[in-house]
């Protein structure tokens, strides 16, 4: 066998090795359970929000409020909570309202990376704490879909849709932020938790 086979077997032969390595470390990455998402609340929040006919208890406690967002073709975003849980993340939970005369896709409020596959959604949200010039953005999980609401498309005038985003928590002393949507203005808010 010559010297050039011999290269080109031992390439192929670390090309296959590092091909089953990369194998079993994304088989790895799995939680046993058929790869489902692990269930911290996210998944049933979303649900929640996309069955129309349920009579489920809503995310957050709609009759209360920390802030409010009004942006252009009378969209209003009214926030509920900003809850710190012990995991490690903030669950904001709000209601957007169509106030217009049309209806209201959310395609402009997802985020630009292209990774992400939910189209209407808020997926582009973020929280910014200014001291610490720091920005937090929507959570993904490993599909590349964000952990927020989705399927905000086809908002009808006087229609109310629940929403949710989860982001990553900052530090415990941080109990002010800054809640952003593109197209919105944004709006202060405190963490509870």
């Amino acid at each position: 066998m010559s010297i050039r086979h011999t290269t080109k077997a031992r390439r192929g032969a670390a090309a296959t090795a590092f091909a089953a390595a990369l194998a079993l470390a994304v088989a790895g990455c799995g939680n046993g359970d058929g790869d489902k998402a692990p269930d911290d609340g996210a998944g049933r929040a979303s649900t929640a929000a996309k069955d129309d006919g349920d009579e489920q208890q809503p995310a957050a406690d709609s009759s209360k409020t920390i802030g409010e967002m009004k942006g252009p073709g009378g969209i209003v975003v009214t926030l509920h909570s900003a809850v710190r849980d012990d995991g490690g993340f903030v669950t904001v939970s709000a209601t957007v309202t169509n106030h217009g005369s049309r209806l209201f896709n959310a395609i402009d409020w997802r985020s630009k990376e292209t990774e992400v596959k939910s189209l209407s959604s808020v997926s582009g949200a973020s929280l910014v704490d200014e001291k610490g010039k720091k920005r937090y953005l929507v959570l993904r999980d490993t599909d590349g879909q964000c952990l927020c609401t989705t399927g905000l498309s086809g908002i009808k005038p006087d229609e109310s849709r629940p929403l949710f985003a989860q982001f990553p928590a900052p530090p415990k002393n941080v109990t002010e932020v800054d809640f952003q949507i593109p197209t919105m203005p944004s709006v202060g808010i405190t963490l509870s938790g």
